[in-house]
């Protein structure tokens, strides 16, 4: 079960880096319907003004997306084999083809509306969403169905809670510079109505934010002695943030280069899932108690 999870955090952190691949390189409309690849086949043919490299790119990212079904599938039936059943693992599991679905059918409408900013943001914050409902099946698949149990002082978990917050808080805001900013993905694509200084600025005052607290989470982890898995956890996002900003720093100056786009959203991902890795190291569920079975009566001799 663990296996199969920890499966479907990597294949949805890879479609977004795909995904991203496909706006980069100009293939956001290299097949201009849905679900046909062009008006008359499902795979990819020879159309009018696309060249045909721009359609094996888009037409790459959708068959990528029937291997994060397969692995989600792989995941229920994981979650349905387990002896005794978790309906905790079971409804998390469901997460993953549901996603799929929805991700699917959300697809045909960034198509439609000729990748507008709106849905090609939603597209991407649907991933993020995949991301967090895998890696809660990942974490709670090693863990009990108990009350969960705090390994940290009450104020240092809601301190975790609020940098989860912000990491999200960031997510949207590197979002609405990705709208706002080059690489839509078309010719044709348009773009927020924003300021690309200012919302490039915002969005470095949020990591800001983000990086603040995860320091002050961590600090505070160490001068409590929290368990070890925890501090080893917050170390290792402050890490990957320091990381990520640079990169960030890197292409804003080189005037955001489609290589460093890429970089940058498998960053943005691996933040992601390193937030997710703290709070979930913050807490502990015990399996719950067996049920005694009555002690059978000595026979008389």
């Amino acid at each position: 079960m663990r296996a199969w999870a920890l499966a479907a955090v990597v294949v949805n952190a890879l479609i977004t880096v795909t995904g991203a691949a496909v706006r980069v390189t100009g293939s956001g409309l290299g097949c201009p319907t849905w679900p046909r690849c062009t008006p008359d086949s499902f795979v990819p043919a020879r159309h009018e003004d696309i060249p045909m490299v721009n359609t094996l790119i888009e037409f790459g990212n959708r068959l990528l997306t029937f291997l994060v079904l397969a692995v989600a599938a792989a995941c229920v039936i994981a979650a349905l084999r387990l002896v005794p059943r978790r309906r905790s693992l079971v409804r998390l599991a469901w997460l993953q083809p549901i996603g799929c679905a929805v991700q699917g059918l959300w697809g045909g409408l960034v198509v439609k509306t000729a990748l507008n900013p709106v849905t090609v943001s939603v597209h991407f914050l649907l991933s993020v969403g995949m991301i967090a409902a895998a890696w809660m099946l990942y974490a709670r698949a090693s863990e009990g169905d108990g009350p969960a149990r705090a390994v940290v002082r009450r104020d240092i978990r809601r301190l975790g809670h609020v940098l989860v917050g912000a990491a999200l808080a960031l997510v949207v805001a590197g979002v609405v510079v990705t709208g706002t900013g080059p690489h839509s993905g078309d010719v044709i694509a348009t773009r927020f109505a924003f300021d690309i200084e200012t919302v490039a600025r915002l969005h470095a005052d949020v990591a800001y934010v983000v990086v603040g607290l995860t320091f002050a989470l961590l600090f505070a982890l160490r001068v409590t002695g929290a368990p070890r898995p925890a501090r080893r956890a917050a170390l290792a996002l402050l890490g990957v943030e320091l990381s990520q900003g640079l990169i960030g720093y890197v292409q804003y100056f080189l005037a955001v280069p489609a290589a460093l786009v890429l970089l940058h959203v498998l960053g943005a991902t691996l933040v992601w899932i390193a937030t997710l890795r703290v709070v979930t190291s913050l807490r502990v569920r015990d399996p719950l108690p067996s049920p005694i079975a009555p002690v059978p009566a000595k026979q008389a001799v």
